[in-house]
C-alpha cells in the first residue's frame, strides 16, 4: 500500500549512519523528486507539483505550481520545497513564507498539519484525486496476474462502532486469505488495507487504470483487486 511512500525516504535517511551529511542530504532530496499529488481527503480534486533537485530560495524548486490556481488556490504560489528540522515537508512561496507542511507516520502516507486534511502522493496515472469510501464500495475481486479469479470480497461503506467500514469475504475465498479473518478496511491515499480480528492485513496499491495490485510488502504470490463488473 501507502507504505512504499516512507521506504523511499526512510533508505535515504539510513545513509547517514554511513556516508558524510551532505551525501545523505543528496540522497533523501533525490528521493522525494519527481512529480505529486496533492489531494483533499475528502475525494476533491486536487493538483500536481513537480519537486526538482535544483535549489530555489528556501529549498529546492517546484514546477507546476500553476495547475493548482483553480483546485488549490494557495498552493498556486508554491516556488520551492524543503525538509524542516522536524522532519516536516513543507512548501514555500517566493518570500519564503511555509504555505503548507506535511508530516509523514511510519507506515503512512505524507498528511497535512493544519487546515482541510490532504494528502501528498505520489503521482498515479492521472488521477486527479484520492479514491474515498464511498468511491470503492462495492464487489471486487481478487485475481491472479494473469486474470485467474482467487476469490470475491465486498468493501461496504457501513462502519463498525469505531468508524472503520466493514468488508466480507466470499465463500470462494482459499483458506490462506480466510485465515485472515479479514473483517475491516481502510483507505490511506491510492493505498486500501484490509484488516483482520487478530491483527493481519492484506495491503494493496493502486494502480492507474484504478484497480489495485497487492504491495510490494506483503510475501506471496502477486495478486491484483478488480471491481466485479456491476459490483
Amino acid at each position: 500500500m501507502i507504505r512504499t511512500f516512507g521506504l523511499a525516504a526512510a533508505s535515504a535517511v539510513l545513509i547517514l549512519a554511513s556516508q558524510p551529511a551532505d551525501a545523505a542530504d543528496d540522497e533523501l532530496v533525490k528521493a522525494q523528486a519527481g512529480t505529486w499529488l496533492l489531494a483533499p481527503e475528502s475525494g476533491a480534486k486536487g493538483c500536481r507539483l513537480t519537486f526538482e533537485t535544483s535549489p530555489a530560495t528556501g529549498g529546492y524548486a517546484i514546477s507546476g505550481a500553476d495547475a493548482c490556481a483553480t483546485a488549490l488556490p494557495p498552493l498556486a504560489k508554491a516556488t520551492a520545497w524543503n525538509f524542516s528540522d522536524d522532519g516536516s515537508l513543507t512548501l514555500i512561496d517566493a518570500t519564503q513564507k511555509v504555505i503548507a507542511r506535511f508530516q509523514e507516520e511510519e507506515g503512512s502516507p505524507w498528511e497535512s498539519e493544519e487546515g482541510d486534511p490532504m494528502w501528498l502522493l505520489p503521482a498515479v496515472g492521472d488521477a486527479d484525486h484520492v479514491p474515498t469510501i464511498a468511491s470503492l464500495a462495492g464487489t471486487w475481486q481478487i485475481q491472479q496476474p494473469d486474470g485467474k479469479a482467487v476469490c470475491s470480497v465486498t468493501l461496504s461503506s457501513d462502519t463498525d462502532q469505531d468508524g472503520t467500514p466493514k468488508m466480507s469475504l466470499g465463500g470462494d475465498c482459499p483458506a490462506d486469505i480466510r485465515d485472515l479473518k479479514l473483517s475491516l478496511w481502510v483507505m490511506e491515499g491510492f493505498g486500501l488495507v484490509m484488516m483482520g480480528t487478530d491483527g493481519s492485513s492484506l495491503s494493496f496499491d493502486m494502480r492507474p487504470d484504478g484497480s489495485f495490485q497487492i504491495s510490494e510488502e506483503e510475501e506471496g504470490e502477486p495478486m491484483v483487486l478488480v471491481r466485479k463488473q456491476g459490483g
